[in-house]
């Protein structure tokens, strides 16, 4: 049995889950309302304020679905309740962020500024202080949709292996090589 699939999801004060009959979860609550398809082999039932969820049989597919669809369920009551944050630091002489509403203008180290739209569904901030690096924020209740925004930010400008230049988040460490002066 999979440690994580047996332990069930707690739904806090505030927060609905309803299980569609084509098997669709819809979680809202306070910081909005989130839906995730679940495969119709998992079944889900909602006891006392804990969304249960169970598998038919112990085939490889059913072990790994159970576990999985009781994580994202439990991003799901937890986004609706709390949210999601990533911070981003841009590393590098020059490197610059700034935001109009969802749009992000990057300066890095480029020929020409990188314009990014981000999803409405998410909210982004960019901090800029004296003698700290750039910073950006981004804030979602929906965690899939936040990473994927977040390694798409990052993958503008990859942390490099030699200065460590680039997009990365708040306490990511990068590992340096030694430059080719270190061979001699």
């Amino acid at each position: 049995m999979s440690r994580i699939g047996k332990k069930p999801v707690t739904v806090p004060a505030g927060v609905t889950v309803t299980v569609a009959k084509d098997n669709t979860v819809t979680v809202k609550g306070p910081k909005g309302e989130l839906k995730q398809a679940i495969d119709r082999d998992i079944t889900l039932e909602v006891v006392d304020g804990e969304v249960r969820i169970s598998r038919p049989t112990d085939q490889i597919r059913h072990r790994a679905l159970h576990g999985l669809y009781r994580a994202l369920i439990a991003n799901l009551v937890k986004g609706v309740t709390v949210g999601f944050k990533a911070q981003m630091e841009l590393v590098g002489v020059g490197f610059k962020a700034a935001n109009t509403g969802n749009v992000l203008d990057l300066a890095l180290g480029y020929s020409h500024n990188i314009i990014f739209e981000v999803p409405k569904e998410l909210t982004v901030a960019t901090l800029t202080e004296k003698g700290q690096n750039p910073k950006i924020i981004l804030e979602s209740s929906d965690k899939q949709l936040l990473g994927q925004v977040a390694a798409k930010l990052r993958s503008l400008r990859k942390p490099e292996p030699y200065k460590g230049k680039g997009v990365r988040f708040v306490g990511e460490v990068v590992r340096k090589k030694a430059g080719k002066s270190a061979g001699k």
